[in-house]
């Protein structure tokens, strides 16, 4: 049972990181940034990066590979909203 809650949670961690990639992707490829909110960013990356110390002191391997391709990710979105600045 337990292997079927991990499957699980690797599949969750799966679709709700890959949900980043396509605004990751978008934002790279037309460099602009200007519909991005900062304050939504900052504050979502705080909470990923909350998560994943929670992952760590649990040891959840699913929560903690997830937030931390995640944090890549919303932080490329933060870099990006400085970088493209229009």
């Amino acid at each position: 049972m337990t292997n079927a809650i991990e499957i699980l949670g690797f599949v969750a961690a799966t679709l709700t990181t890959a949900a980043f990639l396509p605004q990751v992707y978008q934002t790279w490829r037309t460099k602009n940034a200007q519909s991005l909110s900062l304050y939504m960013l900052l504050i979502f990356f705080v909470g990923v990066l909350s998560w994943l110390v929670y992952g760590v002191l649990i040891n959840s391997m699913p929560v903690i590979v997830a937030n931390v391709v995640t944090a890549i990710l919303t932080f490329m979105l933060l870099f990006f909203k400085y970088t493209y600045k229009n």
